[in-house]
């Protein structure tokens, strides 16, 4: 019993905290708005995580089995969404002006999570494997989706403020052109490890 928290434990930190679209991109929010206005941002990222949860527990036992290509293709169109995040991510200019482009809200980052495929595949690993027992009991399936929103919220968290931590450092170009560029090369990364595209060409 033991063994099997710790390994759940440990898939749950390394893949909540480590680079991926809802990491880097408030790590991107927090250097062009700062923490505060960043919120409703990372709220739709709490909502939508939650929701999808929810989602690759009740179905993650059937659908996969009846519709076994949904994986691929989900890999697909959340890569594409994850390098246009990318794109953008490397144009930032870091300008803190009132004038330039608003902060993204609450619908985008909900949104985010249906088209995030790092998360869906975590879900669907998480209920299809580790709490496999759990699924067919609403009350833990969401408190377990609750329990996992909360450490994906402490990460963005995180993220947000190591991102408004530099912030006063960014009127530098090379600086700004640096942090644009690791930023959105996580995002290619991340874009490209998700869409198993290396794994057609090596195998």
């Amino acid at each position: 019993m033991y063994s099997d928290f710790l390994a759940l434990a440990s898939f749950v930190l390394i893949t909540t905290f480590t680079p991926g679209p809802n990491n880097v991109s408030c790590a991107s929010m927090g250097i062009l708005y700062g923490y505060k206005k960043t919120l409703k941002y990372m709220a739709g990222i709490g909502a939508g995580f939650f929701l999808v949860m929810i989602f690759c527990g009740l179905i993650s036992s059937t659908l996969i089995r009846v519709f076994p290509a949904f994986e691929n293709i989900l890999r697909f169109v959340g890569a594409a969404y994850i390098l246009w995040l990318a794109y953008h991510t490397l144009r930032a200019n870091y300008g803190f002006r009132e004038e330039g482009r608003a902060a993204l809200g609450f619908v985008n980052g909900f949104f985010l999570q249906l088209l995030n495929v790092k998360v869906v595949v975590y879900g669907f690993t998480l209920y299809s494997t580790f709490l496999s027992g759990i699924v067919k009991n609403t009350f833990y399936l969401a408190l377990s989706a609750l329990v996992f929103t909360g450490a994906s919220f402490c990460s963005i968290t995180s993220w947000t403020l190591f991102g408004a931590a530099i912030r006063s450092h960014l009127n530098r170009p090379r600086i700004k052109r640096a942090l644009n560029l690791a930023l959105s090369l996580l995002l290619v990364y991340t874009a490209v490890e998700l869409s198993g595209v290396l794994d057609l060409l090596f195998t």
